[in-house]
């Protein structure tokens, strides 16, 4: 082999070497990742259905965070959409944003939603939540007056929280509507027992 060809061989295979070293040392050195390499985070897609959407932003569905998010990430269109919006803000204690949502329905569609509001909020006045239950009960009364399951906890919430004449009120209405002679009837009439008349 000619000493031209054994230096440029010689060459090549330093050159490779040096490569490999630097990228090694580069890899292991910490260094700031370009701007626009930054990893940036994945959003996922809307839902496509209504109650999809709402699983979404169930977590944001909290006093600080539900105008922001729901005015970035709407709710679907149509009665469904709506009523888990509402829902939204009345789980966050916006009762009047809730209702606003509602009203916005035509009148033959806001029964709907709020039953969609009454489904979302049930399993909170079930586990006790009389503070955040008690209003939302209300709005569904509001809109549904027969709603015996949203008149007996709107009545007993009213009860837990010192409001006897609207407690009254309710739980009365909820008799009317309600005849089974079990444990949500005999509650009623333990508590109305407790106030007495007026």
């Amino acid at each position: 082999m000619s000493r031209s060809l054994h230096i440029a061989a010689w060459s090549y295979v330093t050159a490779c070497a040096v490569g490999v070293a630097v990228v090694t040392l580069w890899r292991a050195e910490p260094h700031a990742t370009e701007p626009h390499l930054t990893p940036v985070a994945a959003v996922a897609p809307a839902a496509s259905t209504a109650e999809g959407w709402f699983q979404e932003v169930k977590p944001f569905c909290n006093a600080v965070e539900v105008e922001v998010q729901l005015r970035h990430r709407p709710a679907p269109v149509g009665v469904a959409g709506a009523g888990y919006s509402a829902a939204c803000y009345a789980l966050a204690g916006r009762i009047e944003l809730a209702r606003g949502v509602i009203d916005a329905l035509a009148a033959n569609e806001r029964l709907q939603a709020v039953g969609i509001v009454f489904n979302v909020a049930h399993p909170v006045a079930d586990a006790g939540d009389d503070r955040s239950a008690g209003p939302i009960m209300q709005m569904v009364v509001d809109y549904w007056p027969n709603h015996y399951m949203a008149l007996y906890h709107a009545g007993m919430s009213e009860y837990i929280l010192g409001q006897p004449d609207l407690a009254r009120k309710h739980l009365e209405s909820f008799l009317q509507y309600y005849s089974p002679n079990d444990g949500w009837r005999q509650n009623a009439l333990e508590v109305l027992g407790r106030l007495g008349r007026p």
